[in-house]
């Protein structure tokens, strides 16, 4: 496991994104985040219209499965999400924005 130490606070988001893109640097770790967030805004849509509310206890499995997957066997570091949890989840969301409208530095293989 990567062993890095980051920043003990961070006063702003702004602050946070740049080590959370660091900490997402490998193209294939990237991936299985935006497989994860995808399914999950699926998920949540075909929960909503269908009335099937059951679906929404699979949420966290398929946002963060598919992200501790990533992060242990491929960037082989410690999620985000244990030390920043709202940070890091927001940061999902933005990585996930910034990759579809096409303005996410490109990502490096460490």
């Amino acid at each position: 496991m990567d062993e890095r130490c980051p920043p003990q606070k961070f006063s702003s988001f702004a602050e946070f994104y740049p080590f959370y893109l660091a900490e997402h640097s490998k193209p294939m770790c990237r991936a299985l985040h935006y497989v994860g967030s995808t399914l999950v805004l699926l998920t949540l849509f075909y929960g909503l219209f269908t009335s099937q509310y059951y679906v929404f206890w699979y949420l966290p499995l398929l946002g963060y499965g598919f992200a501790w997957i990533a992060h242990f066997f491929i960037e082989k570091n410690r999620p985000a999400t244990f030390t920043y949890p709202f940070y890091s989840f927001l940061g999902d969301w933005v990585m996930l924005k910034d990759f579809l409208f096409g303005k996410l530095p490109k990502s490096t293989s460490k």
